[in-house]
């Protein structure tokens, strides 16, 4: 059996399109590390000036997206490394782990502010929340979704999970504010509903540990090698077996290597064929798959001798 490994070229496309990706994540993170800083300052005062229990859980959710935009802005110097002779394929993964820690963060704010909002749910405030309390929370529902919706559309453009998880980050943040506006509302118009106030902060807490299991679960599942969809590995087969030469193909596999995908697959040929040609043959196979089928950076081909009757599965 001939084994033949082909590789992303390391061009100038490549290297540049990194460090374009590279500069979109440092500029998006910044701009949302700024914006956060100062809601975070808004939604403290407010919260302390308004006597509102839930704006200042939400000031802290706040707060904790800035220790994630750090996180992004420190993990992208690693994970965009090109590879070395110790990371043949790269430092992508760095990306899953930091997209982790944002999930895990976010999960650890989220129970604090729960036991905090439980613990206190009995007390009684001695005056109801303020009007300025209400206002920071609806500031902060416009201005977070507002860079929610950006910097989403600028993960999805360039592909990062972290950017991504960032953005859900900014959505549960704006969401979260939605019950504190809420409770802050309720108990001030009746100022007997005051406990409005603490469960307003145990829903934030609800809605922000959603956006942790979202965050978390798809980067593990990335970390433990998931194959990419039925249909993208349907695709690779239907393109391989499509390329003039290829008798048959079987023994798909693919694993995520950051954004991208790896395919490794076997091929039959006529035995009666060189190795030349059966390398062209591997070829043209690695070059359509990574042309046409989306994500494809990387592609491995096994070349086989065809046998006539003889059957394989595609596993």
């Amino acid at each position: 059996m001939t084994e033949t490994k082909t590789c992303a070229s390391s061009t100038a496309g490549p290297d540049f399109e990194n460090k374009r990706q590279v500069s979109e994540v440092r500029r998006v993170t910044l701009v949302g590390l700024v914006i956060n800083v100062a809601l975070s300052a808004l939604k403290f005062a407010a919260g302390i000036l308004g006597n509102s229990q839930a704006v200042v859980a939400d000031a802290v959710h706040s707060l904790s997206d800035t220790a994630t935009d750090v996180a992004v802005l420190v993990g992208v110097k690693f994970w965009s490394k090109p590879p070395d002779e110790c990371h043949p394929y790269g430092h992508r993964r760095i990306e899953f782990l930091v997209t982790i820690f944002i999930g895990l963060l976010l999960a650890a704010v989220a129970l604090g502010l729960s036991y905090n909002a439980l613990s206190t749910l009995h007390e009684v405030q001695t005056r109801p929340p303020g009007a300025i309390a209400f206002f920071a929370a609806v500031v902060s529902i416009i201005t977070k979704e507002i860079l929610y919706r950006w910097t989403l559309s600028v993960g999805r453009e360039i592909k990062s999970t972290a950017l991504i998880a960032n953005a859900w980050h900014h959505r549960s943040d704006g969401l979260s504010s939605i019950p504190a506006a809420v409770a802050v509302a309720g108990a001030a118009l009746v100022p007997g509903l005051s406990f409005l106030d603490h469960l307003g902060a145990i829903v934030v807490s609800m809605f922000i540990l959603q956006a942790a299991w979202k965050i978390v679960w798809p980067s593990v599942e990335q970390l433990i090698d998931r194959g990419a969809p039925e249909e993208i590995c349907r695709g690779i087969e239907q393109l391989a077996f499509a390329t003039p030469g290829v008798q048959e193909v079987h023994a798909i596999r693919t694993r995520n290597i950051g954004s991208g995908i790896e395919v490794d697959l076997h091929v039959l040929v006529d035995p009666a064929l060189t190795v030349e040609e059966g390398h062209e043959i591997s070829e043209e196979v690695k070059r359509r798959l990574i042309e046409y089928v989306s994500d494809v950076v990387d592609v491995v081909v096994h070349l086989e001798p065809y046998e006539k009757g003889k059957k394989r599965g595609r596993g």
